[in-house]
């Protein structure tokens, strides 16, 4: 019965997916590999590093889902990432060949797999090893997290060191240089008893080619990393891992799935529009547009800026046209994102960007042409300060000396630190605050000295 649901389910697909079971004697799933249109799609574009989570059934069955990674890839939403589905026959090297060569045929970019992130207990990594023979396989920095993760429950330590560790844990992982993980290594080797230390294999912490696979992120991007990672297993585990039958379970999944597509319409490349829900453009007749609008944004930036600042804002336009953008637009602000962190731009005029170049120079940046280039507008007089306006400076030094300086250069530095502060002190518990706080007044007097009271 719940065989033909889930057929019944699959056949209302516009895109049908490639889905394959085997049933054994006794009616029961014994086998089945699912992967839709769209998921083939992400694993075509993204194939570089190959993400595998294990979820466990009541039954003793196990989903493997393999979920792309890496840089290029920015897809947002649960599930978005996951580009293969697998129940094997067991978990013997056997039953694992047989679904890794299954995913291989209906997948041709497997080849340019170049990593494969797994967890700590993943055993048979020989078969891996031999279907993948050109990639590497490494330990995954969340699989990491949530083995210490449990390890430190496990231990039943008091409360004030469990919350030391948790916390130094995560602060970790959101920048895992050599430096923090060499502390946490330490702090690891000094609060848990020497008889129990082995358990936790802190060594892996020590292994620079684990974490050079996730260092590439910021910190934002880790912290939003992690969050990801944990609604997407928790939903694996919620939809399979506690339903007795493995096929409601399966299909409960892909009802989610479906039900939560919204991802699957500004997928394009991986590149389209966040909140945009028509596939992107690319026909030549597109391009067209594309370069007379970029040719209109130049005649606008020539007529309107002075010299110096056209030149300054031409340059900022070559990288939105060699770039990529992302935008994500809301009823007052616009989300910008060229292939660098994010920055928030308000279009009423005058126009404002929270990046550097904008709030250093006040002209349009990158992230403000590029929200012009994607709504088909051109620079306006009032988006534009009136000292940058055409005739109201002769050169570009004149204007360089006169609004830039040293001590500007450190006061944009300090505010955006005092921003990054900030946010780590809004976002902890009471506790954590207290001692954050406490740290910065040590840091503030010891610095600057007690005899001149800093307010932080």
């Amino acid at each position: 019965m719940a065989l033909t649901m889930l057929n019944e389910f699959l056949i209302e697909d516009p895109n049908p997916p490639m889905l394959l079971y085997q049933v054994s004697k006794t009616a029961q799933l014994d086998t089945l590999n699912y992967q839709s249109c769209f998921m083939q799609g992400v694993f075509a574009h993204f194939p570089e590093i190959l993400f595998i989570h294990r979820t466990y059934n009541p039954t003793g069955k196990v989903l493997y889902t393999f979920l792309v990674d890496g840089p290029r890839v920015q897809l947002e939403g649960h599930l978005a990432r996951a580009v293969y589905f697998a129940i094997p026959a067991k978990e013997d090297a056997e039953g694992l060949a047989q679904m890794f060569q299954v995913f291989k045929k209906f997948n041709p970019a497997w080849e340019r797999v170049c990593t494969i992130l797994v967890d700590p207990h993943f055993l048979p990594l020989p078969t891996l090893a031999m279907e993948f023979p050109a990639a590497e396989v490494l330990l995954s920095a969340f699989h990491i997290c949530k083995f210490l993760q449990g390890k430190f429950y496990q231990l039943s330590l008091e409360q004030p060191v469990e919350r030391v560790l948790l916390s130094a844990l995560q602060s970790t992982m959101c920048s895992a240089t050599a430096g923090n993980l060499r502390k946490l290594y330490t702090l690891l080797s000094s609060c848990i008893p020497p008889a129990r230390l082995p358990e936790l294999h802190s060594h892996w912490l020590l292994n620079d080619r684990i974490w050079l696979a996730h260092r590439w992120r910021s910190r934002a991007e880790s912290s939003r990393y992690f969050q990801g990672l944990e609604v997407t297993t928790r939903v694996l585990s919620q939809l399979f891992g506690t339903t007795p039958c493995v096929e409601q379970g399966m299909a409960s999944l892909l009802r989610y799935m479906h039900q939560n597509a919204g991802d699957e319409a500004s997928f394009s490349l991986g590149l389209t529009p966040q909140n945009s829900h028509a596939p992107l453009d690319v026909s030549p007749e597109s391009h067209k547009v594309e370069r007379l609008v970029e040719a209109r944004i130049q005649h606008s930036l020539n007529a309107i800026c002075t010299g110096p600042a056209a030149q300054l804002c031409l340059g900022e336009l070559a990288v939105v046209q060699k770039s990529v953008h992302l935008i994500s637009s809301g009823s007052e602000k616009v989300n910008i994102q060229i292939l660098e962190d994010t920055h928030r731009v308000q279009p009423q005029p005058p126009a404002s960007c929270s990046c550097y170049f904008h709030q250093a120079f006040h002209l349009p940046c990158r992230h403000i042409l590029a929200m012009l280039s994607a709504r088909h507008q051109v620079l306006q007089p009032d988006m534009l300060p009136a000292q940058w306006t055409a005739g109201c400076a002769a050169s570009l030094d004149n204007i360089l000396s006169s609004k830039w300086s040293e001590t500007l250069d450190k006061h944009l530095a300090v505010a955006l630190l005092t921003e990054e502060v900030g946010q780590l002190l809004q976002h902890c518990s009471q506790e954590e605050f207290e001692r954050r706080y406490s740290t910065l007044r040590e840091l503030a007097d010891s610095w600057i000295g007690p005899y001149e009271q800093v307010q932080l």
